[in-house]
């Protein structure tokens, strides 16, 4: 049984010079905004766009929440946050602001812009401006002055989510959600006021505001009428749009359509709908059947399936489904046997909402982004200084099962990689742990790999039966953490460890054996992360989808202070934790590979890196 392992560190969205890609992704319950346009496409001028956040706004004398679930906390908002000189949790390569509580991506004429929710009074959600940073390389950024502000009747209260797509001429254009004058939630444009200007540092909202609105016709839940994706074109040369919305627990995918971008007006049936709850941060694009490249929002046939990905309110979980589109009924339709909601596929089974993705014809690739929310306590948050972090993009393409979507980090991280090391057939006993030294543990980039596990490597007869009954993964990991002894595992990586292990993040594999098949376990087991038990410190799970008698078993985490990415099977399951530790911090952070299984595993190889600091001004 050989064990290749991966260990990354680092984040770094991808640099298009020649291209446009908008993403504006909140890194506090948030959605996100991408703008990517396909140079074939340049009359059409469709890209892959969308922006988010959470919602929930002060309103008069009281707080609404409207039906987002994002916190207000009116007592807070007054408070200036104060960021301690020692912050061991910051990352040291994810986007973050000095301070302060932030949310919130995008590219025109070969610079990114970042917008995002930003609190320029606190670490909590409140007084939210859209601050602005730009960069050259998505690494490394210099702020601005804030681009956008409630200043309409139609987002007074208010500027939520929303995309953008490139029209004709190369001009952006994006719709946001607002809130008017009655609390509803309505849609707007904004255009650039000046594109000569590459850093894009002001925005002018169209006159005709709102374009979109709930209406006693329409019958529109105006507290449930929120974040349009990314735009794109259909065969009668009409744009379409996508709305996210719920009435009762049914949540729908509001479709609009548009022949000039600015009068939009409802499809007789939404795109979709399910029985799962309100519907957030929709985003729906396209994925060729065969290969890892991307394709334009606007492509479709028989070379290609497409997504459907929600954000479902009532769980912070982002789901997706695999399926077809007929774009002439303008109907989506998930394939046979697709399961919708929590029990189905999921980008990520641990710490990450409100993703978008968006097309990079520059690499010919789709991206996908997220925003990974917090462990810590309102009141850590606040004596930290800040809160919200953005997770690594990652290159998405459809299996060659054709059933689920890979992931993995974008190559372009690895420019900030040091201080290498590499390690070859390790044997690990069973009941083990060895430390990985000659990296810094608690900002680093590494590659475990595993290759092949070879079933010559240990009897798989061995393994431990699957019960009829263990149906839920996460709950599976829960009741076997990391210290529970196996036969076939747990093994894989303590990351973010302190010395003696009395604070540990652990990631790990299972392998049992099921019907007439072997069934991997895939878990991130925070249970002893940190010291403070005011963190959530929940353990996540999911099976893996990986016949280990003919192909890789691999793991690859990404750790940054207080983040730990994982992506096992080659990325066809992500795991993000957000950890908080007391001892196992900067310098005194460990990494270690163990084994508490009773069968030995072969580290086949094994390369880390420490990783440099970006630049964030």
């Amino acid at each position: 049984f050989s064990f290749r392992f991966s260990r990354y560190i680092s984040l770094h969205f991808h640099h298009y010079p020649a291209n446009y890609a908008f993403f504006v992704s909140p890194i506090n319950e948030s959605c996100q905004l991408l703008i990517h346009p396909n140079p074939t496409l340049q009359n059409m001028a469709n890209s892959n766009v969308a922006f988010f956040f959470f919602f929930a706004l002060l309103i008069g004398h009281g707080i609404v929440e409207l039906e987002a679930s994002h916190h207000v906390y009116k007592h807070l908002l007054g408070l200036l946050s104060s960021a301690p000189a020692n912050q061991p949790y910051r990352t040291g390569y994810h986007f973050q602001p000095p301070k302060n509580w932030i949310n919130g991506v995008m590219i025109y004429k070969g610079v990114y812009h970042l917008f995002y929710q930003y609190n320029p009074k606190g670490a909590v959600w409140g007084n939210i401006v859209w601050a602005h940073s730009t960069s050259n390389d998505l690494v490394n950024w210099t702020p601005h002055e804030p681009a956008i502000f409630p200043s309409q009747p139609s987002d007074i209260n208010g500027c939520w989510s929303g995309s953008a797509t490139i029209l004709p001429g190369g001009k952006p254009a994006i719709l946001y959600t607002g809130i008017d004058p009655l609390n509803r939630q309505v849609q707007n444009l904004a255009i650039p006021k000046n594109l000569s200007d590459p850093y894009l540092r002001e925005w002018v909202k169209s006159t005709k505001n709102p374009l979109m609105q709930p209406t006693a016709q329409n019958q529109i839940n105006s507290s449930s009428f929120r974040d349009p994706t990314t735009a794109w074109l259909g065969p009668d040369n009409k744009w379409r749009v996508v709305i996210g919305s719920k009435v009762d627990q049914l949540g729908l995918a509001i479709l609009y359509k548009s022949k000039d971008f600015v009068n939009w007006y409802q499809s007789k049936t939404p795109l979709h709908s399910a029985n799962t709850g309100m519907w957030e941060c929709p985003d729906f694009y396209p994925v060729p059947i065969h290969g890892q490249s991307g394709v334009d929002t606007s492509l479709n046939g028989p070379y290609v399936k497409h997504v459907l990905k929600v954000s479902l309110d009532n769980t912070r979980h982002d789901c997706y489904t695999i399926g077809s589109y007929d774009n002439v009924k303008d109907v989506y339709k998930p394939d046979e046997g697709s399961v919708e909601g929590d029990s189905g596929l999921r980008y990520d089974y641990g710490k990450y909402y409100a993703s978008k993705t968006f097309f990079d014809d520059f690499k010919n690739r789709r991206i996908l982004t997220g925003w990974i929310n917090e462990s810590s306590s309102v009141a850590d948050d606040i004596k930290k200084g800040w809160s919200g972090v953005h997770a690594i993009p990652r290159k998405i393409w459809l299996a060659r099962s054709g059933k689920q979507l890979v992931q993995w980090p974008v190559t372009e991280i690895e420019k900030l990689r040091t201080n290498h090391i590499s390690l070859a057939n390790k044997l690990l006993k069973g009941g083990s742990v060895i430390e990985i030294s000659g990296v810094t543990a608690a900002q680093t980039m590494g590659f475990h790999h595993v290759p092949r596990i070879h079933s010559s490597s240990f009897s798989l007869e061995k393994a431990e039966v699957l019960e009829p009954s263990w149906t839920n993964p996460q709950l599976l990991c829960s009741r076997k953490g990391a210290l529970v002894k196996g036969r076939l595992g747990p093994f894989g990586l303590l990351v973010l460890a302190s010395e003696g292990l009395k604070e540990r993040t652990a990631v790990f594999f299972r392998i049992f054996k099921g019907h007439n098949k072997y069934m991997v376990l895939m878990c991130g087991d925070q249970s002893r992360s940190s010291l403070n038990q005011d963190n959530d410190m929940t353990t996540y799970g999911a099976f893996l989808d990986v016949d280990i008698r003919h192909h890789k078993l691999s793991l690859r985490s990404l750790i940054d202070h207080s983040i730990v990415e994982s992506f096992g099977g080659g990325g066809k399951v992500c795991i993000t934790s957000r950890v908080y530790p007391t001892l196992a911090i900067n310098k005194a952070a460990r990494l270690y590979a163990f084994n508490y299984g009773s069968q030995s595993i072969k580290i086949s190889k094994l390369n880390a890196w420490s990783m440099k600091t970006a630049k964030i001004n």
